[in-house]
């Protein structure tokens, strides 16, 4: 029961992060404008009222009834994981002594998930500043990680054989290179940066165009502002824009390379799957810049690197046991 309700939990997890970017990236972060009801009521059907009202007066805006549905159903589900999560840690604390393992990743798992709900809150009180946005994403993505090493851990899986320290640490380092790439992407996306650069490969024309990295990477301002309040200027976006392009060519030669390794330490299925990963995400960051960020192929690109994550997670958890084998 314990491992089928973190397997649940790992999956509930994984589409949370996705209907996540579909939120954002269909801009209904603000369809519900307070925080956890909308307009005070329990669902959007309740606050029709209001909403028509809001959308009556600004049919461009933020707000509407189909935008509203869409972020509530984001909350709602966020609401049942946490749930769960905690029912999760209660669980491995009574557990602990038939589970044999360590109760403590489970707790932590519920301080992350209590600190995203008020990243959830923030985000839209605090009119999606980007620094709490992309907080919020990566909060998701950590809560999908631990999940996954804790889904791990009940699994049956037996290292075959010995491999090297190296290569573990390669593994690591894989994991935080993607940390940092998943960073950046979202640092793009919370900046409506998708689009500063449209051509491929060079960038408005050129290899090196005009960035502006000081206000572009500045984490304390609003949305579409610098620190001073003006508007955020395309030198700024492009900044951001040609840093995650340049974090992709990096991560991808990267994994390629680490896929290599697994597959000539004896695992190839997880090499194999790595190697395809990240030849699909790759592809999709092309096309969405390609097809001019369609809404479909965003949201891909969002899942891609959720799964990445799981992928790199697992190949972890095994290389270690591996090495301690």
């Amino acid at each position: 029961m314990f491992r089928k309700l973190v397997f649940f939990a790992t999956v509930i997890t994984l589409c949370v992060v996705v209907l996540g970017a579909y939120v954002r990236l269909s801009d209904a972060g603000l369809g519900c404008p307070d925080w956890p009801g909308c307009y005070g009521k329990l669902t959007p059907h309740h606050a029709a009222e209001h909403i028509n009202e809001a959308y009556v007066a600004a049919p461009q805006g933020p707000v509407s009834m189909a935008k509203a549905w869409k972020e509530m159903v984001h909350r709602y589900l966020a609401a049942s994981l946490g749930v769960l999560i905690i029912v999760i840690a209660g669980l491995a604390w009574r557990q602990r002594g038939r589970l044999g393992q360590s109760p403590w990743l489970a707790t932590a798992l519920v301080g992350v998930v209590i600190l995203q709900g008020f990243f959830g809150k923030w985000t839209v009180t605090m009119l999606l500043k980007p620094a709490i946005v992309t907080g919020h994403l990566i909060g998701g993505l950590v809560t999908l990680a631990l999940l996954t090493w804790l889904w791990m851990r009940q699994s049956e899986w037996r290292p075959s054989h010995a491999v090297s320290s190296g290569l573990r640490t390669a593994a690591r380092v894989g994991l935080v290179l993607l940390s940092c790439q998943i960073l950046l992407g979202g640092w793009v996306s919370t900046n409506y940066a998708g689009l500063a650069c449209t051509d491929l490969p060079t960038c408005q024309g050129r290899w090196l165009p005009e960035m502006d990295f000081g206000h572009g990477f500045h984490l304390v301002r609003e949305l579409g502002q610098t620190a001073d309040g003006a508007i955020l200027p395309l030198p700024a976006m492009t900044a951001i824009h040609w840093t995650h392009r340049l974090g992709a060519v990096v991560l991808a030669a990267y994994l390629i390379a680490l896929g290599v390794l697994l597959m000539r330490a004896g695992y190839a299925r997880d090499g194999r799957l790595l190697l395809a990963l990240i030849a699909l995400q790759f592809l999709l960051g092309l096309s969405s810049v390609w097809f001019g960020l369609p809404l479909a192929v965003a949201v891909a690109h969002n899942a891609g690197a959720a799964l990445l994550v799981m992928l790199l997670v697992v190949i972890n958890f095994r290389v270690a046991k591996s090495a301690s084998a």
